[in-house]
């Protein structure tokens, strides 16, 4: 029998932590519930769930604190919940580590979806019928087979989407790929104008594999255009 995957939800709005933890329950997964971030950081570890759900505006310690912790010790995706629709609120929670955010107010059903699009992209890693990505230089070693990265040796710590991408771009080394390619290849045909996911996700992914991610030298920005990989050397 298949195992449900385990949600951790982490907001201080009683009522809205009841609604969701009664619908996704109903949808099929084991919920668990954390009024602040404090709490909800003790859970995460203990329970180890497969993705965070995780309110920005709470007390104490809010949901940007709380993805930072969180982010120090775990990949587990990230979906941000928040009232605030400005822009830089949405980068914020990008660059701070959350795989995807919603806006206030939100439907239930889109929630779900974007639960299940990450866990879809999470848990397939292993496909059988994948091929393997292997980009090597004397620096850096992209494995999609082994699901890491190296650099100088040392594994680098990365989430389901930032290592998806990476794949991605590595497998087409030296060519360019789009703003639209990327995001409907890692992301799903409903991001495709969502380009600030990728320009976030690239901003990652240099401040983890580039020796100065300033000036890049193995994720090049096409302007106007996407990005491409350096061929490896």
């Amino acid at each position: 029998m298949e195992s449900k995957a385990k949600l951790l939800l982490i907001d201080d709005d009683v009522t809205l932590l009841k609604a969701l933890e009664i619908y996704m329950t109903r949808a099929g997964y084991e919920v668990f519930t954390a009024g602040h971030g404090a709490d909800g950081l003790k859970q995460l570890f203990a329970l180890r769930p497969d993705l965070v759900i995780l309110d920005v505006m709470m007390p104490q310690m809010d949901g940007w604190e709380t993805c930072r912790r969180i982010r120090e010790l775990s990949t587990v995706p990230i979906i941000m919940l928040t009232a605030r629709g400005q822009e830089t609120e949405r980068v914020t929670g990008l660059r701070l580590g959350a795989d995807d955010y919603v806006p206030k107010p939100f439907s239930l059903k889109e929630l779900e979806a974007r639960i299940e699009a990450i866990l879809r992209r999470t848990m397939s890693h292993g496909d059988s019928d994948t091929p393997r990505v292997l980009y090597v230089t004397d620096d850096l070693v992209i494995d999609s087979e082994r699901w890491e990265v190296r650099r100088n040796g040392e594994r680098v710590d990365m989430t389901s989407t930032e290592l998806r991408l990476l794949f991605l771009l590595a497998e087409n080394a030296g060519r360019v790929l789009s703003h639209r390619q990327l995001l409907e290849k890692v992301w799903g045909p409903e991001y495709v104008d969502n380009v600030d996911y990728t320009k976030l996700f690239i901003w990652r992914l240099r401040q983890k594999i580039e020796p100065n991610p300033g000036q890049p030298r193995y994720i090049l920005t096409e302007r106007g255009i996407g990005y491409r990989m350096a061929p490896a050397r």
